[in-house]
């Protein structure tokens, strides 16, 4: 094997259980590897954390260069977490206003009690069963859950967005093997645009009648400049679901399923509760729910003495930068009280995870409700099945054996 092959090999699904020890090879290999397939592949922190904050770093997809020949296409504008400034600043300070000021507490943060309500239902439901699932039963359902009441969405109507979820998702977890992924990609595509409909409708009720939620601040903002389009509406709550989903599932799974590999820092936890929030930032670093980002360079660019074309393919192996030795002691270990842990998890620069915020409050309720129960929980298998994707890597199931007391 050789270093140009590495994309590949990481992106096997025969690795997804352990990439590490690939990552390790793409940083021995240089800061920079030149992929077969002409990308390239940027493996430690420092060189990606520059260039997740170099202005000439296009996350829009529409930067690369259009085909030699062949029909022109119009291309939709993709959401605002691939857009470049000024139009991504725009739109992404537009659907942070309900949040709250920055640095400040805000709507999600005044949601804490209410995910642990959710937490707590969701809990209760499993109270009596031999063997759980923590994603289907547990990870899955409750971002999903929260994202709905953030929205404002009836909990009568929560059921369709579960439908909806799992069209979404399907979409992108897509088998090697899967020749003709048409019918999938359709379904994703009329979930989306279903859910976008809805949440427009549901927007324009509450036009002149606010409530405390998201899509009430969105409709009735005063200021007409600062308002959102319902097509920017439809696509910025799409995607709080979409990214807020995404990552808070896999962030659950995998701060489990480590949690349960290092039986002494769970008990530790269990111990001193006040180290959790310090612990999903470790998670974050250790075991992330994003493992890579592409970029495109808007012109040619010297990246650690390697020469990067415009308009070229880039990689951001995120997770490979959270275990350089270079910026983190001890990278492989599991350390949930590890000082200056500025890691990778959620990206960096201006397309840092827009549900961030949300994220960090559901792992931390959630995983804080689990671990006083996971003296009592095994893995049925380790490694579990992971979903294919490599870039939001996570188990797809995580199944745990509950010893009943006698």
């Amino acid at each position: 094997m050789t270093a140009d092959t590495l994309l590949q090999r990481i992106t096997d699904y025969a690795n997804r259980p352990d990439p590490y020890p690939l990552y390790a090879e793409l940083r021995e290999a240089g800061p920079v590897v030149r992929q077969a397939d002409g990308s390239y592949l940027v493996g430690t922190y420092h060189e990606i954390t520059a260039l997740l904050h170099d202005p000439r770093i296009s996350a829009d997809p529409r930067s690369r260069p259009a085909p030699p020949s062949g029909p022109l296409e119009e291309v939709p504008q993709p959401p605002f977490l691939r857009l470049d400034d000024p139009e991504h600043h725009r739109l992404r300070a537009l659907a942070m206003r309900p949040f709250g000021p920055p640095h400040s507490p805000g709507r999600v943060d005044a949601m804490r009690d209410q995910i642990a309500d959710i937490t707590t239902e969701l809990l209760e439901a499993l109270r009596d069963r031999e063997q759980i699932d923590i994603v289907d039963d547990f990870a899955y359902p409750l971002p999903v859950t929260v994202i709905c009441r953030l929205l404002g969405v009836p909990r009568e109507d929560e059921p369709l967005f579960r439908q909806w979820s799992d069209a979404l998702v399907a979409a992108v977890d897509v088998r090697p093997e899967e020749a003709d992924t048409t019918e999938r990609d359709r379904e994703g595509q009329q979930a989306r645009a279903e859910m976008g409909q809805y949440l427009v409708a549901l927007a324009e009720q509450r036009r002149g009648h606010p409530s405390d939620d998201m899509l009430s601040a969105f409709i009735n903002e005063p200021d007409p400049a600062m308002r959102l389009t319902h097509e920017e509406l439809a696509e910025t709550a799409v995607l709080l679901l979409i990214a807020g989903h995404e990552t808070t599932v896999n962030l659950i799974t995998n701060g489990v399923l480590t949690l349960l590999r290092h039986p002494d820092q769970l008990d530790r936890l269990r111990r001193e509760p006040d180290v959790l929030p310090s612990a999903v930032e470790e998670l974050l670093r250790y075991e992330p729910p994003l493992h890579m980002r592409e970029r495109i360079p808007l012109a040619d660019i010297d990246v650690a003495g390697t020469s990067i074309p415009k308009g070229t393919s880039v990689v951001l192996a995120l997770a490979s930068g959270n275990r350089d030795p270079k910026r983190f002691h001890d990278p492989d270990r599991f350390d949930p009280t590890r000082p200056d842990n500025q890691h990778l998890g959620f990206g960096s620069g201006i397309h840092l995870c827009y549900g961030a915020p949300l994220a960090r409050i559901e792992a931390q309720t959630a995983l804080g409700a689990l671990i006083p129960h996971l003296s009592t929980m095994t893995l049925v298998q380790d490694p579990p099945p992971y979903r294919q994707s490599a870039m939001l890597r996570g188990p797809r199931h995580l199944l745990l054996e509950i010893q009943q007391p006698a």
